[in-house]
Protein backbone atom coordinates (compact mmCIF):
# COMPACT_ATOMS: atom_id res chain seq x y z
CA UNK A 1 0.00 0.00 0.00
CA UNK A 2 1.41 3.65 -0.50
CA UNK A 3 2.51 6.25 1.90
CA UNK A 4 -0.41 8.24 1.09
CA UNK A 5 -2.94 5.37 1.28
CA UNK A 6 -2.01 4.62 4.62
CA UNK A 7 -2.25 8.05 5.46
CA UNK A 8 -6.08 8.55 4.02
CA UNK A 9 -6.42 5.68 6.05
CA UNK A 10 -5.58 6.87 9.09
CA UNK A 11 -7.72 10.33 8.60
CA UNK A 12 -10.80 7.84 7.93
CA UNK A 13 -10.11 6.06 11.08
CA UNK A 14 -9.17 9.42 12.89
CA UNK A 15 -12.78 10.99 11.46
CA UNK A 16 -15.01 7.68 12.29
CA UNK A 17 -13.49 7.63 15.95
CA UNK A 18 -13.63 11.67 16.32
CA UNK A 19 -17.64 11.42 15.29
CA UNK A 20 -18.53 9.49 18.09
CA UNK A 21 -17.75 11.62 21.02
CA UNK A 22 -20.38 12.90 22.82
CA UNK A 23 -20.53 16.98 22.97
CA UNK A 24 -22.06 16.66 26.64
CA UNK A 25 -19.11 14.78 27.53
CA UNK A 26 -16.73 17.26 25.99
CA UNK A 27 -18.67 20.26 27.65
CA UNK A 28 -18.68 18.96 31.35
CA UNK A 29 -14.84 17.57 31.05
CA UNK A 30 -14.43 21.52 29.90
CA UNK A 31 -16.99 22.90 32.81
CA UNK A 32 -14.76 20.91 35.28
CA UNK A 33 -11.50 22.18 34.17
CA UNK A 34 -12.55 25.72 34.46
CA UNK A 35 -14.04 25.73 37.47
CA UNK A 36 -10.91 23.59 39.10
CA UNK A 37 -8.11 26.56 40.50
CA UNK A 38 -5.24 24.14 39.56
CA UNK A 39 -5.29 20.84 36.66
CA UNK A 40 -3.28 18.23 37.28
CA UNK A 41 -2.63 16.50 33.96
CA UNK A 42 -1.17 12.69 33.45
CA UNK A 43 -1.29 9.49 31.51
CA UNK A 44 1.80 7.00 30.71
CA UNK A 45 3.31 6.25 27.31
CA UNK A 46 2.53 7.93 24.01
CA UNK A 47 -0.90 8.89 25.85
CA UNK A 48 1.13 10.61 28.59
CA UNK A 49 2.70 12.72 25.67
CA UNK A 50 -0.79 13.75 24.21
CA UNK A 51 -1.65 14.91 28.19
CA UNK A 52 1.67 17.14 27.99
CA UNK A 53 0.66 18.50 24.59
CA UNK A 54 -3.17 19.34 26.26
CA UNK A 55 -1.32 20.69 29.09
CA UNK A 56 1.05 23.49 27.36
CA UNK A 57 -2.51 24.81 25.90
CA UNK A 58 -3.78 25.20 28.84
CA UNK A 59 -1.05 26.69 30.13
CA UNK A 60 -0.97 29.09 27.08
CA UNK A 61 -4.83 29.46 28.13
CA UNK A 62 -3.70 30.91 31.57
CA UNK A 63 -4.78 28.03 33.27
CA UNK A 64 -2.23 26.60 36.24
CA UNK A 65 -1.78 23.40 35.16
CA UNK A 66 0.98 20.45 36.12
CA UNK A 67 2.17 17.55 34.50
CA UNK A 68 1.80 14.52 37.63
CA UNK A 69 5.45 13.46 37.99
CA UNK A 70 7.50 16.83 37.24
CA UNK A 71 9.38 17.98 40.17
CA UNK A 72 7.79 21.66 40.30
CA UNK A 73 3.84 19.96 40.68
CA UNK A 74 2.25 20.86 44.19
CA UNK A 75 -0.15 18.44 45.97
CA UNK A 76 -3.60 18.38 44.82
CA UNK A 77 -6.52 19.56 46.79
CA UNK A 78 -10.03 19.25 47.09
CA UNK A 79 -10.29 22.71 44.64
CA UNK A 80 -8.05 20.94 41.84
CA UNK A 81 -8.61 18.46 38.96
CA UNK A 82 -7.08 15.36 37.66
CA UNK A 83 -7.23 14.38 34.26
CA UNK A 84 -5.71 11.38 33.31
CA UNK A 85 -5.69 9.91 29.43
CA UNK A 86 -5.56 6.01 29.55
CA UNK A 87 -7.17 3.81 26.79
CA UNK A 88 -7.42 1.13 29.25
CA UNK A 89 -8.29 3.02 32.37
CA UNK A 90 -6.11 0.58 34.17
CA UNK A 91 -2.85 1.40 34.10
CA UNK A 92 -1.59 0.88 37.71
CA UNK A 93 -0.17 4.06 38.30
CA UNK A 94 -2.68 5.72 37.22
CA UNK A 95 -5.07 4.05 38.91
CA UNK A 96 -2.92 5.19 41.98
CA UNK A 97 -3.12 8.62 40.91
CA UNK A 98 -6.93 8.31 40.92
CA UNK A 99 -7.36 7.07 44.29
CA UNK A 100 -5.19 9.75 45.83
CA UNK A 101 -6.91 12.49 43.92
CA UNK A 102 -10.23 11.05 45.26
CA UNK A 103 -9.10 10.72 49.28
CA UNK A 104 -7.76 14.78 49.17
CA UNK A 105 -11.60 15.18 47.70
CA UNK A 106 -10.40 16.23 44.42
CA UNK A 107 -12.34 15.12 41.23
CA UNK A 108 -10.73 13.18 38.42
CA UNK A 109 -11.35 13.24 34.88
CA UNK A 110 -10.76 10.36 32.50
CA UNK A 111 -10.83 10.41 28.89
CA UNK A 112 -10.63 6.83 28.10
CA UNK A 113 -12.04 3.83 25.68
CA UNK A 114 -13.31 1.99 28.68
CA UNK A 115 -15.45 3.93 30.94
CA UNK A 116 -16.57 1.24 33.14
CA UNK A 117 -13.13 0.48 33.51
CA UNK A 118 -11.47 1.05 37.28
CA UNK A 119 -10.14 4.56 36.59
CA UNK A 120 -13.93 4.93 35.33
CA UNK A 121 -15.25 4.48 38.47
CA UNK A 122 -13.42 7.04 40.14
CA UNK A 123 -13.72 9.40 38.11
CA UNK A 124 -15.81 12.57 38.38
CA UNK A 125 -16.50 12.76 34.71
CA UNK A 126 -15.45 10.93 31.55
CA UNK A 127 -15.31 11.50 27.81
CA UNK A 128 -15.37 8.40 26.27
CA UNK A 129 -13.01 8.01 22.86
CA UNK A 130 -14.59 5.37 20.96
CA UNK A 131 -10.77 3.69 19.60
CA UNK A 132 -9.21 0.45 19.63
CA UNK A 133 -7.54 0.09 22.96
CA UNK A 134 -2.96 -1.59 22.25
CA UNK A 135 -4.56 -5.01 23.60
CA UNK A 136 -7.23 -5.25 21.09
CA UNK A 137 -7.97 -7.29 17.67
CA UNK A 138 -10.20 -7.29 15.07
CA UNK A 139 -11.99 -10.26 16.76
CA UNK A 140 -12.11 -8.76 20.13
CA UNK A 141 -14.94 -6.63 18.83
CA UNK A 142 -13.16 -3.72 19.45
CA UNK A 143 -13.03 -1.01 16.47
CA UNK A 144 -11.33 -2.18 13.15
CA UNK A 145 -8.00 -0.33 12.74
CA UNK A 146 -5.11 -0.86 10.54
CA UNK A 147 -3.02 1.16 13.43
CA UNK A 148 -0.75 -0.85 15.62
CA UNK A 149 -0.73 -0.43 19.72
CA UNK A 150 -3.14 2.63 20.42
CA UNK A 151 -1.99 4.59 17.91
CA UNK A 152 -6.06 5.80 16.99
CA UNK A 153 -6.55 6.17 20.77
CA UNK A 154 -3.85 8.43 21.09
CA UNK A 155 -4.08 10.44 17.47
CA UNK A 156 -7.99 10.78 19.02
CA UNK A 157 -6.72 12.12 22.10
CA UNK A 158 -4.29 14.87 20.74
CA UNK A 159 -7.20 16.19 18.47
CA UNK A 160 -10.01 15.79 20.54
CA UNK A 161 -8.46 17.72 23.52
CA UNK A 162 -7.56 20.33 20.90
CA UNK A 163 -11.25 20.24 20.37
CA UNK A 164 -11.75 20.47 23.88
CA UNK A 165 -9.31 23.89 24.19
CA UNK A 166 -11.37 25.28 21.22
CA UNK A 167 -14.77 24.23 23.78
CA UNK A 168 -12.75 26.15 26.65
CA UNK A 169 -11.60 29.03 24.76
CA UNK A 170 -15.21 29.68 23.38
CA UNK A 171 -16.53 29.48 26.89
CA UNK A 172 -14.30 32.17 27.81
CA UNK A 173 -14.51 34.51 25.00
CA UNK A 174 -10.54 33.92 23.97
CA UNK A 175 -8.65 33.99 20.53
CA UNK A 176 -5.40 32.60 19.83
CA UNK A 177 -3.91 35.79 19.48
CA UNK A 178 -5.07 35.97 23.68
CA UNK A 179 -2.85 32.91 23.86
CA UNK A 180 0.06 33.74 21.98
CA UNK A 181 1.34 35.95 24.87
CA UNK A 182 2.33 32.54 26.77
CA UNK A 183 4.03 30.94 24.15
CA UNK A 184 7.42 29.57 25.25
CA UNK A 185 9.72 32.68 24.85
CA UNK A 186 13.30 31.18 26.40
CA UNK A 187 14.43 29.50 23.16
Amino acid sequence: MSKTQYAADILKELERTLSQIDDAEMQAMAEHILAAEQIFVAGAGRSGLMGKAFAMRLMQMGVRVYVVGETVTPGISSKDFLLLCSGSGETGSLVAMAQKASQAGAPVGLITIKPESTIGQLATTIVRLPASAKEDTATSGAEVTIQPMGSLFEQGLLIGMDALILTMMEMKGMTGADMFGRHANLE
